[in-house]
């Protein structure tokens, strides 16, 4: 099946079209927002300068695949967070339900898909000015004052301080300047849509330096809450970010950073999407337990963006911290340090039942991190051998404090009809689970990459990392029934057994430690000036993991203590690429085929029963991705730039005989062995204890992505200042992808292609003004699905944005 609609296919059509007979301007470099031919350009070269393999070279000239969007770019697109980013970038998957539960993907890979647990790490680095960000949370911040981005695919443990199986997001900030400079912006659009930036740099001596950003973005939430009468889905972020750099030598120079980030909009929730048949008996399945409270959803069209959440909505979210970077020019290279401090402060509140019946009434678990990192880099470049060698030490805590409480609908819902308990709303009404979490987190690492220059076309550049990891947790879950008793847990009375159903006791304080040596070989081959041909092997890993959020249970309901840690996983990564630049340059066609096979992935089960354990780790035999991926830019010349990326991507789980099973095998009496299961979605069957999902796709990856666009300029004289007129266009196709761990027809999320114009008038002076919108065909799509806890067989979903428009004034000085 063709992967696009016909929509896309006329608007990618229609830019490449307009690229054939053209006149030709001399050595004009292509710019694309994803190729990795954009952003910082030298002016005698024309080449995109990146930090890739810390240390400054042509984006061209490295044997990796990354993708680079300069300033100008993530402006005019809005590409303001990560999220907007992954409509430029088609390899990179964003998928959030809150700032703590966001996975940030590279082909696939990099975060289990679901309910976050704090006791694994994430396998896509997030580092801005080269420090460490080890929450998947820092990427919902708004960007800040960003000079480029550069995302790198592949595992990159030989180069930077974390180890990362998936990739990286490398981002640069604009620096400190001993010239005067300044940029202001303000944007206004639909939804009440505001956003203001300014950044002033400048002197404060003649060796010292100083640089100050801000950031504020507010805006009306898309979903109306009828129970509230809010707009939920808001933004409310402010960024500040300083920095000082004092250079007292020509060979050495000190920068301190600080930066803060707040998050406080009513966010998150969800709007009724359907319902599907489960295991269930009927009778305690959503519709029978809907119509026995008289409780209907307030549209059964999830695109009415309509909700009836009954629980307070919050997404507090600080990300702060501070860092002491230090360059000094020492012998034949440059001696690199970096020390950083990170805090993260979650405050949030939720409805997890998905409904206007109070069931979970409550349902929180703020969290506080603090993160201590130091790294070591020395880099060195020469005629033959170029070579970074580095060390890295990471410390991180975090303190977690749960509160889940059931709600007067709770005992109907939860308890067997048949049992007379369901009929008093005081059995579960004020269930509250307390729960305790404390992850201790050491990580140390030895890392470098050598390359050989062994002829002047043919390099061979080995790699290696020798880590150390410990972690340590504490999980406790105390419960209280709803007049204050503690429960232990040994109750037998009818009542206490119905409470205990729902919230169990429980402890746990899982730990262990690791260590893990990896490497990586590519070799380049410069086939012809502008075309380089590079292949790469890496074995490499993600740490071991524990959980965090209690351990899953026996027949007996005993904690099952081998589950609390996780196997670390084992990766073999193979790669081969092409880059080339022809037509003197003013066409970039970059290639990439892979294969990554992971042993022991880290994958997340997620229990279906309201307030039990929400969700664990457990290790999946194998998962495979392999893909190709392409990027093309041309620019015929100074009036017109156009650009197409694509990526396939086939990752699946090639053994995985034990996850969880998908809704429509859930919710009935688990098979005893011999047992035979009841087909799917029979009311009342058999359900397997677990399923074997082996050869299914990973969640949230699409087996196609696009992204494409063209801009085209007219000089003109606008009230009397001279520049130009421009028209730019960005588009981005993603086809379907499942929303669950365990993939389910209920949580299948359709294919979309999404449209985005621009229109405005630019000066050689920095004036730039222009209007946009985003979305601009008001498509209709999800950013995910899920799966209501219970096995009820509803199904809650998020909408995408619909079509918001709006202009932005800029100045830069």
């Amino acid at each position: 099946m063709y992967p696009f609609s016909n929509r896309s296919a006329m608007l990618l059509g229609a830019s490449l079209t307009a690229l054939l007979p053209a006149p030709l301007a001399a050595q004009d470099e292509v710019a694309s927002p994803t190729s990795d031919t954009t952003a910082e350009q030298e002016p005698e070269t024309n080449d995109i300068i990146v930090t890739a393999r810390r240390r400054s070279e042509s984006a061209q000239d490295i044997p990796i695949a990354v993708s680079v969007l300069g300033a100008k770019q993530l402006d005019e697109t809005g590409a303001f967070n990560v999220n907007r980013l992954q409509q430029l970038a088609p390899t990179l998957q964003f998928y959030s339900s809150n700032p703590r539960n966001t996975a940030v993907n590279i082909r696939g890979l990099g975060v289990p898909f679901g309910l976050t647990s704090d006791g694994f790490e994430q396998g896509v680095g997030i580092y801005v000015d080269d420090v460490y960000y080890s929450r998947v949370a820092s990427a919902t911040f708004d960007f800040l004052d960003v000079a480029q981005i550069e995302v790198l695919r592949g595992p990159q443990g030989t180069l930077y301080g974390k180890n990362t199986t998936a990739g990286a997001i490398n981002i640069q900030t604009n620096q400190p300047t001993f010239d005067f400079e300044g940029r202001a912006e303000v944007s206004i659009g639909n939804f009440n849509f505001q956003q203001a930036r300014l950044a002033v740099s400048g002197p404060l001596s003649e060796n010292v330096a100083a640089r100050i950003a801000f950031s504020g973005t507010s805006r009306n939430g898309t979903i109306r809450n009828d129970v509230t009468g809010e707009n939920i889905q808001s933004l409310d972020n402010i960024g500040l970010r300083a920095q000082l750099l004092w250079e007292p030598t020509d060979t050495l120079k000190i920068k301190l950073v600080g930066d803060y980030n707040k998050q406080d909009a009513v966010c998150c929730g969800s709007v009724f999407v359907g319902t599907g048949a489960t295991q269930r008996p009927l009778n305690r399945q959503f519709a029978a337990l809907a119509a026995a409270q008289n409780y209907a959803p307030p549209s059964t069209n999830p695109f009415d963006r309509v909700t009836d959440l009954d629980s307070n909505l919050n997404a507090g979210n600080v990300i702060a911290g501070a860092a002491l970077k230090i360059t000094w020019d020492v012998g034949p290279g440059t001696l690199t340090s970096v020390t950083a401090y990170r805090i993260w402060d979650w405050k949030p509140e939720n409805d997890r039942d998905f409904t206007g019946l109070s069931i979970v009434a409550l349902s929180q678990n703020p969290s506080q991190q603090d993160q201590i990192t130091q790294e070591f880099r020395y880099a060195y470049t020469g005629d033959k051998f170029d070579f970074v060698l580095g060390a890295f030490a990471f410390d991180q805590r975090i303190d977690t404090q749960g509160t889940e409480a059931q709600g007067r609908a709770a005992s109907r819902w939860n308890i067997a009809p048949n049992n007379p308990l369901s009929l008093d709303p005081g059995v579960l009404d004020g269930l509250t689970a307390r729960n305790t979490q404390v992850l201790e987190s050491t990580s140390a690492a030895l890392f470098g990459q050598l390359s050989w220059k062994v002829t002047d076309a043919f390099t061979i550049q080995p790699g290696a990392r020798l880590n150390y990891d410990k972690k340590s947790g504490f999980y406790q879950r105390r419960v209280f029934a709803g007049t204050g008793v503690e429960l232990t847990g040994a109750e037998t009375d009818t009542r206490s057994r119905a409470q205990l159903g729902v919230f169990t006791p429980q402890t746990s304080a899982p730990s262990d430690s690791d260590w893990n040596l990896t490497y990586d070989l590519t070799a380049s081959y410069e086939l012809a000036p502008d075309v380089l041909a590079y292949g790469t092997y890496a074995k490499s890993f993600k740490t071991i993991g524990i959980n965090q959020n209690g351990l899953p249970t026996d027949a007996a309901g005993v904690p099952i203590a081998e589950a609390g840690t996780i196997r670390p996983e084992k990766v073999d990564h193979f790669e081969v690429g092409l880059k080339s630049q022809f037509w003197d340059r003013r066409a970039t066609l970059n290639l990439a085929a892979y294969r990554t096979d992971i042993r022991d992935y880290q994958a997340t089960v997620n229990n279906g029963q309201f307030g039990v354990l929400r969700g664990y780790l457990a290790n999946a035999g194998k998962v495979r991705s392999q893909g190709v991926e392409a990027d093309f830019a041309i620019r015929p010349g100074q009036r017109f730039t156009a650009y197409t990326n694509a990526a396939y991507t086939d990752a699946k789980y090639e053994s995985f005989t034990d996850a969880p099973c998908p809704p429509k095998l859930s919710g009935g009496t688990v098979a005893a062995p011999g047992q035979t299961q009841s087909a799917p979605g029979t009311p009342g069957g058999i359900s397997p204890a677990n399923c074997d999902i082996s050869g299914q796709r990973l969640p949230g990856v699409s087996k196609w992505a696009f992204s494409y666009g063209a801009e085209g300029n007219l000089s003109a004289t606008v009230l009397g200042q001279q520049g130009e007129v421009y028209l730019g266009y960005d588009g981005t196709y993603r086809s379907g992808f499942s929303s669950n761990p365990s993939p389910s027809i209920y949580t299948n999320v359709e294919g979309y292609d999404l449209s985005n114009f621009r229109l405005g008038f630019r000066t050689d002076g920095g004036l730039n003004l222009f209007a946009w919108v985003r979305n601009a065909f008001d498509e209709n799509y999800f950013e995910q699905l899920f799966v209501g806890p219970g096995n009820t067989g509803l199904i809650a979903g998020l909408p995408g944005d619909p079509r918001t428009w709006g202009a932005t004034a800029a100045i830069t000085l």
